[in-house]
């Protein structure tokens, strides 16, 4: 199973001394982030997409390239990448280049984002997400999956004869999860091409992703994937940790009454009680994450955000070590112990689906030109 963490770049100020970091700050911390998970022995470090304030990080690819300069076993992820407002033919391009760049060390999270303003800054109409997901998606199979491409569709310039380039490592695309937290069209569209399904689980309760989950994983069996069970699942989460849990609860409250995304709302003990959001012991991190499996059926990525809402780099990176050294340690042995033969343990990686392409598999990539239309995900 992957663990990492994730974040969302925001420039929150510290609530408790007032001080915002500079934009050079920020990307700059992001960096020794990625490079703490890996020397924690975490798998997985994912950045997110946002074109607004108070977020600092526009161009994943451009962030995590340089990360893959200074690392050599992390997995570079998104979370998630934009794919309605940006263009496919520049995401084929970014995502390859990227790829080479890594080593293969690279899969990206495709998602809507939560930020409505973004659409019209790139000429787009956030009436259309859905089906500007569904219809930039099928391009982008396509500009990785063939060589020369004629296509034509609704919200883009038609293509005659155009390959994307550099052509993807290996002849093989990177995986790709849809991300999604309410949104039943981009379950759909996951399971229909056998790709990854990755829930948010933050802002809502365990019984609405379990259910968000189970649609996901009933259409991947629908569409001869394989069986319920295997459909390749990731989650999200937040935790803060510190020995004692009352400690925990006193520092971390400032940071939560203030987060940008949900400060000012309910207090710290309903959204604990009400989502996944766990701050307390190491050990309560334990037990809270693995009931994540009892309801969602066993799963093979678990991401954390641990660096929101103002907390200054030297907790977060506190927050890391003790992620990686007492806390993941115990849940890749108990959610391993309990899972069965025939159940993934790991998403795919470019190894594993090289390995297939080499052994005539088709590791949950789908048909190399299947397309589905908005209108059949409905």
């Amino acid at each position: 199973m992957q663990f990492g963490v994730f974040t969302v770049g925001d420039m929150t100020p510290d609530p408790t001394t007032g001080r915002e970091p500079t934009y050079a700050e920020k990307v700059t911390a992001e960096v020794a982030i990625a490079r703490q998970a890996e020397a924690v022995g975490l798998d997985v470090f994912a950045i997110g997409e946002h074109h607004n304030p108070p977020f600092a990080i526009s161009s994943p690819t451009t962030l995590l390239g340089n990360i893959a300069a200074q690392t050599e076993r992390l997995l570079l992820s998104t979370s998630v990448t934009l794919i309605t407002t940006n263009d496919p033919v520049r995401l084929a391009e970014e995502y390859a280049l990227l790829q080479h760049l890594s080593g293969g060390r690279v899969d990206l999270m495709l998602g809507r984002g939560n930020t409505g303003p973004v659409y019209p800054w790139f000429g787009q109409d956030i009436r259309n997400g859905v089906a500007l997901a569904v219809e930039n998606y099928n391009l982008l199979r396509r500009l990785w999956r063939e060589d020369v491409v004629d296509w034509q569709g609704r919200f883009r310039t038609p293509l005659q004869g155009f390959t994307s380039v550099p052509r993807p490592l290996d002849d093989v695309p990177p995986f790709v999860w849809h991300g999604s937290i309410r949104t039943p069209e981009i379950a759909e569209q996951a399971a229909y091409y056998g790709d990854g399904f990755f829930h948010n689980h933050i802002f809502w309760n365990i019984e609405h992703t379990a259910r968000m989950v189970k649609l996901y994983r009933r259409r991947f069996e629908h569409y001869g994937h394989g069986r319920a069970d295997q459909a390749v699942v990731g989650l999200g989460g937040q935790v803060f940790m510190r020995k004692n849990s009352q400690d925990a609860v006193r520092e971390f409250r400032p940071y939560f009454d203030v987060a940008p995304v949900y400060g000012h709302g309910p207090s710290l003990e309903e959204f604990t009680r009400d989502t996944p959001l766990t701050v307390g012991s190491p050990q309560q991190v334990i037990e809270r994450t693995l009931t994540f499996a009892d309801a969602v059926g066993d799963y093979q990525r678990q991401m954390f955000l641990i660096d929101h809402a103002g907390l200054p780099l030297s907790t977060v990176l506190e927050q890391m070590e003790i992620l990686g050294t007492e806390v993941v340690p115990v849940l890749r042995k108990e959610f391993e112990a309990r899972r069965p033969a025939h159940v993934p343990s790991d998403p795919p990686t470019h190894a594993t689906l090289v390995g297939a392409d080499r052994d005539g598999a088709h590791f949950r990539v789908g048909p190399r030109s299947r397309e589905v239309s908005a209108e059949a995900l409905r």
